[in-house]
């Protein structure tokens, strides 16, 4: 599970085996408080989650967007 960035106690990674055939970019966030899995094109949402509420649902989007551009490139070194 690559560690792309921490953002409060919420950890955005990827899971290694989501390559084949590789899905869309994405990005994991996973807590205490639950699991989200969000798209980032065209535009940052939430493909599933559990757990989160709504607010918190909208703040991790808000970061995932600010954020867009670091987790291509992640996604791109590790599945390059």
């Amino acid at each position: 599970m690559p560690l792309v960035f921490r953002y409060r106690n919420v950890r955005f990674h990827f899971f290694s085996n989501e390559g084949a055939p590789r899905e869309p970019v994405h990005v994991h966030a996973e807590s205490g408080d639950g699991e989200a899995k969000f798209w980032l094109y065209p535009e940052v949402r939430v493909a599933r989650s559990a757990g989160y509420s709504r607010r918190q649902l909208l703040e991790l989007a808000e970061v995932v967007g600010e954020r867009r551009e670091e987790i291509e490139r992640a996604w791109n070194e590790h599945f390059g």
